[in-house]
């Protein structure tokens, strides 16, 4: 679980991170990263029902806010973080997801934070 001081949760800067921010894909994920005001690094997710039902999006949600724990010290400090959950990963597993995530934030993040 992420601690709410890294939570994002207020809609105005999941679409100004989404709208403004850097952008990298893969066949699981979107992430958008952007710099903001906000003290620490800040994390969003967005699993739509496109993902499928409750029990599969929860699951995803699952998935994904642990590993993006494991990589929160990777962040900017004033960092804004927001993953998007495409419709494959609710078939993916948890490997796959952290694959994704690893390759898309490797692309989004400079090479000495990294």
């Amino acid at each position: 679980m992420l601690s709410t001081e890294h939570r994002l949760t207020d809609a105005a800067t999941f679409r100004l991170v989404s709208r403004t921010g850097r952008r990298s894909a893969s066949r699981t994920l979107v992430v958008h990263l952007a710099l903001t005001d906000l003290s620490g690094p800040r994390v969003g997710f967005v699993v739509s029902k496109a993902v499928g039902n409750a029990v599969v999006r929860n699951r995803v949600k699952r998935r994904l806010r642990h590993l993006v724990r494991e990589q929160l010290t990777s962040l900017p400090d004033s960092g804004a973080l927001v993953v998007r959950a495409l419709p494959a990963a609710g078939a993916a597993s948890a490997a796959e997801l952290a694959a994704d995530l690893d390759r898309c934030l490797g692309r989004l993040l400079p090479r000495d934070a990294a």
